[in-house]
């Protein structure tokens, strides 16, 4: 792919991280093959997780190309941006057509970064995984890589002010090691790749610098003292705004 906008974009990106004083923190970036095909499966605890996210791969020269929802993908100004990225656009009442899309990159060789929880999750912890990610691996015959972003959403997430002060924040990236679908048994594939993203985000939450962690604070989440929802908490949120959706979408249609 012709990418004539993306490379300038990273370049400018971490200028701007050290203007506001943000530290990123990337690990396991071996993990992502040099060449060929290959699916990022990545945690969803912001709204620009994905920035953070293709710092994994570009220690190894790869551009990641995210499934990002067509919302973003269709708004003005920063919808033209993210489609020049050649990002993938999903929409989330249809998603055949970004499953095919996807698949035809990862034969093409290229890295994809998919988010399996599909939404934020407002308790931080590792939501249930739609087995799409596995499925989408084995198909295509590329290793799955479990990728752990922490620290984005203290910028940009649900439910909170956004804050691009210059306070010191440090983003955690860690990249897990491969795994290698088959498809023979998605849901248990999908058991394992949750399992593996639960294990590298407590360590991730372990590892992070002890200066930046205030008790109570809003984005840990509530099993390691903070107080943000618990994940039965955020799934009655969930739900409430999804009927929310559903109640305005009707009083749109009836008028």
């Amino acid at each position: 792919m012709l990418d004539i906008t993306y490379p300038p974009v990273i370049v400018t990106a971490k200028v701007l991280f050290k203007l506001m004083r943000q530290k990123v923190v990337v690990s396991g970036s071996e993990n992502v093959p040099r060449k060929g095909g290959a699916l990022m499966a990545i945690n969803h605890t912001g709204y620009i997780d994905f920035i953070y996210a293709g710092a994994g791969a570009e220690p190894q020269k790869r551009l990641v190309r995210f499934m990002i929802k067509k919302e973003m993908m269709d708004a003005p100004g920063v919808g033209h941006l993210l489609r020049s990225f050649h990002h993938i656009r999903v929409d989330r009442s249809s998603g055949l057509q970004a499953m095919k899309d996807a698949l035809a990159y990862l034969k093409a060789g290229e890295v994809v970064g998919i988010y399996p929880e599909a939404t934020i999750s407002r308790s931080f912890e590792i939501k249930e995984l739609k087995s799409g990610a596995a499925r989408i691996a084995a198909d295509a015959g590329v290793p799955l890589i479990p990728v752990i972003v922490w620290g984005a959403h203290r910028l940009m997430t649900k439910d909170h002010p956004k804050d691009f002060s210059r306070s010191a924040k440090t983003i955690i990236v860690k990249v897990g090691e491969p795994m290698y679908p088959t498809g023979e048994d998605v849901d248990a594939e999908t058991a394992e790749l949750r399992t593996v993203m639960q294990r590298m985000l407590d360590e991730v939450i372990a590892e992070y610098p002890e200066a930046e962690k205030a008790p109570g604070s809003w984005w840990t989440p509530a099993r390691f003292g903070g107080s943000a929802p618990t994940p039965e908490e955020a799934d009655a949120l969930d739900k409430a705004e999804l009927r929310a959706r559903a109640a305005k979408r009707a009083a749109k249609k009836a008028g």
